[in-house]
């Protein structure tokens, strides 16, 4: 093995953005109302048994909500809903201008779920993991509602939302 410093985190950063990701509104909600937040840290961990995982700065004013609520689902956005990851993903808009905009409602496991996302996976924690400047929560879906409309999904790639 080379004895060699890790990239720096600029360069780590420029590899990343080449890595297409899915744009998804993580939200859950408890004692202390409705959050959620824009995420592309989202992916498929197994499917037996079925978990997925999802990275949070410990620093957003979100997580503390998602570790108390244990609760969460993962809004799949479709490329019409650009502007909705935008506004949840600027600390400049309050959780309630941020729900204001979409149409939400309450999901069977009552998080909120977002009506035109492709797919939404309502999900309980099942493990948290921190590393670095993050915790990564695994979570276990719990039930999954799928949009039927034909939708093209919404990707984040090389700094700049694509079609995909």
């Amino acid at each position: 093995m080379p004895d060699r410093p890790p990239l720096s985190k600029e360069l780590f950063r420029d590899a990343m953005a080449r890595l297409a990701s899915a744009v998804t509104i993580i939200t859950t909600d408890g004692e202390e109302g409705r959050c959620g937040f824009t995420a592309s840290a989202v992916c498929s961990v197994s499917d037996d048994p079925a978990t997925l995982l999802v990275c949070v700065n410990r620093s957003a004013t979100t997580h503390a909500h998602l570790v108390r609520n244990n609760l969460l689902a993962i809004n799949v956005l479709a490329h019409e809903q650009e502007a909705l990851s935008g506004l949840f993903g600027s600390s400049r808009y309050s959780m309630e201008q941020r729900f204001a905009s979409g149409i939400w409602r309450k999901g069977e496991i009552g998080m909120p779920v977002l009506q035109g996302a492709l797919v939404t996976l309502e999900c309980r924690v099942s493990l948290t993991q921190e590393i670095g400047t993050h915790t990564v929560f695994f979570v276990e879906p719990l039930c999954a509602e799928f949009n039927r409309d034909e939708a093209n999904g919404l990707v984040w790639f090389d700094r700049a939302y694509r079609r995909a």
